[in-house]
């Protein structure tokens, strides 16, 4: 895919990936380590994946924590967060699926109940 094909975002970054999706660092954070993961396939939601995007995402999701577990040794997280928005009612601001995984920290929040609720950008050290 090339950057002439769409106008989406999305369509034009690459970094960990596999057949199906890529994996991404969230330009707008809420939080260190925070990563997108997005398929390839410009038009698909999570209702629409084939049962090879969907294994390939669980793949991909796996690699992916791997991946933060082991580079983030200086942070260690100690928990994730995973949202999807589909629909521009549930704040979809781009037409393409994706998938936030978000580290969570000891102390990054007060009381952590609500999951992602109370999230506030921390970025100190990062």
């Amino acid at each position: 895919m090339n950057k002439t094909e769409h106008d989406c975002p999305f369509c034009n970054y690459f970094d960990l990936q596999n057949e199906s999706w890529i994996a991404e660092w969230e330009p707008f954070p809420v939080g260190i380590g925070h990563v997108k993961l997005i398929p390839k396939r410009h038009d698909a939601t999570m209702i629409t994946l084939t049962v090879q995007e969907e294994m390939d995402f669980f793949e991909l999701f796996k690699r992916t924590i791997d991946y933060l577990d082991t580079a983030f040794v200086k942070h260690k997280p100690d928990g994730y967060n995973l949202g999807i928005n589909m629909g521009e009612v549930a704040g979809q601001t781009i037409g393409h699926l994706h998938v936030h995984i978000i580290p969570r920290y000891k102390g990054d929040v007060e009381n952590p109940r609500g999951g992602v609720r109370n999230i506030k950008p921390a970025l100190v050290g990062w």
